[in-house]
């Protein structure tokens, strides 16, 4: 849109275009989750929807079921549980009306996210005398009516008429069997004081069984707990707060205080905590009471408003009745209220005119002086930062200077000293090469730089004469010892051997003819036992070759079976995606 005017610009008026962009801008979507690029999200989210304002026709509910699935995902992390809601009712309306496929299981679970959803917005704080009066509000209504238009609303949304829509497509009776009591017991039973232990074991039982539920639960259970202290307000005047927390199994004093401080700000919740007595007081003032009804189950007014619908209705009747007695009466009161104000206006006009224009040159001049007070202030403060910066790039040049003198002193310092190591591990590298390793094991590389080079030589020339003796003397000690096993090993074995060889020789001689005629005797039996076992087989052979012809002919028609409903199975699958 941006670059329409240009020549080679993409026309969005094309159907195909615009459905490929479409399409690029979901597959967009989707990639910006999977990477958790919210903002990115929110972006590609706002783009899809004006490319549906521009299409002449629907997208495929197939992807306008993703597209909302994804915008729900996007609001759940936004923490946005109202048009999360909305964009799941969306997602299950158009699951529920176009596929007709759906198995019970999925539409349980597709109405029992958008049960769990609803039940966990927040009950909403309505807005004080002072935010009606200054208005304070429309920033976020226009921000709720843009998410709104994403999810193609005429208006934002609100709970109740979320409530209103899950009671008109009977979610409530379509979630999982757990789930069925909560919205009764939540939005239409009156039970105070078992409300929050009903909620807390029904959640907790949903929390073991299915753990795509578990975000809700946090926020189902602080609605309860408001639940709990609107319905507390009708029945009681004061309560004690161990009372309440023993009503609410799993909440603590402080958070219960933090939770319900909000609500009772706005006066949402007509409550006051007096902690010298460590009680709730229920009920408010005439004179701050809400005109807006409260939704949830209810079994009286509060009192407050009873006296308020009672001093409204004597009001009504009294203004009525005067209207009645002496109608002429209110018009020349208001003749002569508007004859006065107009008098009144007349006397005062030019005055304020002339106000007006002396205020309007007095601004200009405060202005103007202002002006030029903050152009002075910001040219001295201009020429201070320069100063400060001057200096400071005199003292860092200064300090570069005397870091690379530092460093060049030290590199040549390194330098030399790494020379000389060079020489002397030279030096000793060449001893090692004519007296070899060993008479310098155990010796560091700094201890070999500390010795001298008549040091290494003595040591070497020591460590070799060494050598020479004890080899000597073990070559020695040797020829001794093997001069003497072998004469003792030649005189005792040859005897002993004479004796062996001769008595091996007939052992392995009837050692021989025992296994030749055990063999013989098992080859006779062998073929024996073959001869017999061929004839008994052989007056098998016709009904063998019965039975494998049977078998092959039962595969056989069974495999074509099983080709001929795999055909009709393609055939039906393709039909049906051809034509859905």
């Amino acid at each position: 849109i941006k670059h329409s005017h240009q020549t080679n610009s993409i026309n969005l008026n094309d159907p195909v275009s615009l459905q490929l962009h479409l399409d690029t801008r979901l597959y967009q979507l989707d990639c910006a989750i999977k990477i958790s690029l919210w903002q990115e999200a929110i972006k590609t989210i706002n783009d899809i929807h004006s490319l549906m304002q521009l299409s002449k026709k629907k997208p495929k509910p197939q992807a306008l079921a993703n597209y909302y699935k994804k915008q729900a995902l996007v609001f759940s992390k936004a923490n946005n549980r109202l048009f999360e809601a909305c964009a799941l009712m969306k997602h299950y309306q158009l699951v529920f009306d176009q596929k007709k496929t759906a198995t019970v299981e999925e539409k349980q679970m597709l109405a029992s996210g958008v049960l769990m959803a609803t039940l966990a917005i927040p009950l909403p704080a309505s807005m004080s005398e002072n935010e009606k009066y200054l208005d304070l509000q429309n920033s976020t209504k226009d921000k709720n009516m843009t998410l709104a238009s994403y999810l193609d609303l005429q208006h934002a949304p609100t709970r109740e008429t979320l409530i209103a829509d899950i009671v008109k497509q009977g979610i409530p009776g379509k979630v999982y069997p757990e789930l069925q009591p909560l919205f009764k017991i939540l939005e239409v039973d009156f039970q105070p004081l078992k409300l929050c232990s009903l909620v807390d074991t029904m959640l907790s039982e949903v929390e073991k069984t299915y753990p795509d539920l578990v975000p809700y639960a946090v926020d189902v259970r602080q609605v309860a707990v408001l639940r709990l202290m609107r319905q507390l307000a009708q029945v009681y005047d004061k309560i004690s707060i161990s009372k309440v927390v023993s009503l609410i199994p799993y909440i603590e004093p402080l958070e219960l205080e933090l939770l319900i401080i909000e609500p009772a700000k706005t006066l949402d919740l007509q409550l006051r905590i007096d902690h010298s007595t460590q009680t709730f007081i229920f009920g408010s003032t005439i004179q701050y009471q809400r005109e807006e009804t409260t939704s949830g189950p209810t079994v009286q007014q509060m009192p407050s408003e009873m006296f308020r619908n009672q001093l409204v209705l004597l009001y009504g009747a009294l203004n009525k009745s005067v209207d009645l007695i002496s109608p002429a009466m209110k018009v020349q009161a208001k003749d002569a209220l508007r004859h006065e104000s107009i008098s009144v206006y007349m006397k005062s006009a030019k005055r304020d005119q002339l106000n007006m224009i002396k205020r309007k040159e007095m601004i200009e001049h405060r202005k103007e002086y202002y002006e030029n007070l903050n152009t002075e202030k910001e040219r001295a403060e201009l020429q201070e930062r320069e100063k400060t910066r001057r200096e400071a790039e005199k003292a860092e040049t200064k300090r570069r200077d005397e870091e690379e003198k530092r460093r060049t002193e030290e590199r040549s310092a390194r330098e030399e000293k790494h020379k000389d190591k060079l020489l002397k591990m030279e030096k000793v590298k060449k001893l090692m090469e004519q007296l070899g390793e060993k008479p310098f094991e155990g010796l560091t590389e700094e201890e070999l730089l500390v010795m001298e080079e008549e040091e290494l030589l003595a040591r070497g020339i020591e460590y070799m004469s060494k050598e020479k003796d004890d080899l000597k003397h073990k070559m020695k000690q040797v020829e001794k010892r093997l001069d003497y096993y072998t004469r003792a090993q030649r005189l005792v074995e040859i005897p002993l051997l004479k004796d062996e060889w001769e008595k091996s020789q007939g052992d392995d001689k009837i050692w021989w003819e025992e296994k030749e005629a055990a063999r013989i005797e098992m080859a006779i039996k062998k073929r024996e036992y073959d001869i017999s076992t061929r004839a008994r087989l052989l007056r098998m052979k016709d009904d063998k070759d019965a039975f494998v012809a049977s078998i092959l002919s039962q595969k056989e028609m069974q495999h074509q079976e099983e080709v001929n409903r795999f055909d009709i199975s393609c055939a039906l699958h393709r039909s049906r995606l051809l034509f859905s």
